[in-house]
């Protein structure tokens, strides 16, 4: 199987300027969207730089070698592996690629969900592939592509009429950055300028922390290229009416400074909060985040019920995100380091603990008996999202149905099971009312069980085939 990943990628092109800096900020930016590894490759007068390793951005680049990767042009990657996969040098991005004559790199997040096949049929055809990662089979097959058309747009759009998944690409291409989004949206990508120039990221605060200004997203299904920072041209692939976007985006990955889809991170979550007090009201003394993706739920469950807001759990800022872990022991031990209770706060106090999704149940269990052991005297769940059910097969990591704690479990079997008094989901209707975007467009398919596309033993939400189109 591929090494699955949840990612975020950065490209910048400007016109004589270096495009190191701005990538590594962009990188600082995104890090919440992968702890594992990281890499930087860089292009002037058609030569490849790169530099990748295993740890944070800040671990990995030092001003000396941020300086030494030259060119005007650049691509970055942050990546967390999924359990399973290896957390090695192999499979960190960006990869760099022959395409033709010309050097090139290329960094992706999502995943594909027809790689075994793609990639048995390139080994067919003679391809030797370095690493286990899908990325690296959106790269030779689109090097495949390039050197029959001699076209690098029309090589990426037979490419991706192949490709089944989600993703959200970067490339390195001679010295030209190239951009492109999978046909449904369902990984997220965003176009800026940047100081003359365009930059393109997972997300539009890694435009704000390198300077730039966010102009749009990249359309489902669109392929970009900038030439010399300045010349930019767009195509789009054939694709569906539908979208998909991904829910989980708003619950949970990207950052509440965020916009996504032209609708505001924060203000989702701080929705889901009110709706959240409205569908699941509860008696309680205080209302306590677990930080830091639940608190404008929090903040939003507090106002609309009248239960004062306090932090309650403070938050070690130097542990990395416990859900985006590749193991889980190392997940439950990293728990109590990461948070601690605020002494004497919740001693005799009914709190309601709000956090902004559960999967495996493991984390939140350490933290309501985290809780208890403070001396809360009863504790109500609260989750902004409904039950995750099914696996995600489009690049997060919930790959099995019996890890997942809500599947074949009524609340009240799960609130037994992390040790709680009570445990209340989201409606459906209730996050996609707080998100704003009609349920036909968005990506459900943890939630259901139905999906945006065919996966192998699984029901597709769409009853046409991508290949119709």
């Amino acid at each position: 199987m591929p090494a699955r990943e949840f990612c975020g990628v950065v490209g910048v092109s400007l016109p004589g300027k270096g495009a190191a800096p701005f990538v590594y900020r962009g990188l600082r930016a995104l890090q919440h969207r992968g702890q594992e590894s990281a890499g930087i490759a860089t292009a002037s007068h058609g030569v490849v730089h790169h530099r990748k390793g295993l740890g944070l951005v800040h671990e990995i680049f030092s001003r000396e070698v941020v300086e030494a990767l030259r060119g005007s042009v650049g691509i970055g990657h942050v990546r967390y592996p999924t359990t399973g996969s290896s957390s090695d040098l192999e499979n960190a991005q960006p990869l760099v690629v022959k395409l033709r004559d010309e050097d090139g790199a290329l960094a992706h997040n999502g995943e594909l969900v027809n790689f075994d096949r793609i990639r048995r049929r390139l080994q067919a055809q003679g391809v030797e592939f370095l690493g286990s990662a899908d990325s690296e089979t959106i790269a030779q097959m689109i090097a495949l592509e390039f050197g029959r058309t001699r076209d690098l747009e029309a090589a990426i759009r037979r490419a991706c009429a192949e490709l089944v998944g989600g993703y959200a690409v970067v490339m390195l291409v001679g010295n030209r950055l190239v951009a492109f989004r999978d046909p449904l949206g369902i990984r997220p990508l965003v176009l800026g300028s940047l100081e003359g120039g365009y930059a393109i990221a997972s997300e539009s605060v890694a435009l704000d922390l390198m300077g730039g200004r966010l102009i749009r997203e990249v359309k489902p299904g669109e392929v970009i290229v900038v030439e010399k920072g300045t010349q930019i041209h767009s195509s789009e692939m054939p694709r569906p009416n539908e979208t998909a976007h991904c829910m989980f985006e708003w619950v949970y990955f990207s950052r509440p400074d965020s916009i996504l889809e032209g609708r505001s991170v924060y203000d989702v979550r701080h929705r889901i909060g009110r709706r959240l007090a409205q569908e699941s009201p509860v008696e309680a003394d205080l209302v306590i985040p677990v930080p830091d993706s639940s608190r404008p739920q929090a903040l939003g469950f507090s106002e609309a019920s009248g239960i004062p807001y306090a932090e309650g759990l403070i938050k070690n800022r130097f542990v990395e995100r416990t859900f985006i872990l590749p193991d889980q022991n190392r997940r439950e031990e990293e728990v109590r380091v990461k948070l601690h209770p605020v002494p004497g706060m919740l001693k005799g106090r009914r709190v309601v603990l709000l956090d902004d999704s559960i999967v495996r149940g493991t984390t939140l269990k350490e933290i309501v008996s985290m809780v208890r052991g403070a001396g809360a005297t009863k504790i109500d769940v609260r989750i902004g999202c409904p039950p995750i059910v099914a696996p995600c097969y489009f690049g997060i990591d919930m790959k099995e149905r019996k890890e997942l704690v809500a599947a074949g479990r009524s609340e009240a079997e799960v609130a037994e099971r992390i040790g709680a008094e009570s445990v209340r989901y989201l409606s459906m209707a209730g996050l996609v009312e707080s998100i704003e975007i009609p349920e036909p467009s968005l990506c459900l398919g943890c939630l259901t069980g139905r999906y945006p596309v065919e996966v192998p033993e699984e029901h597709r939400r769409f009853q046409r085939s991508l290949e119709e189109f």
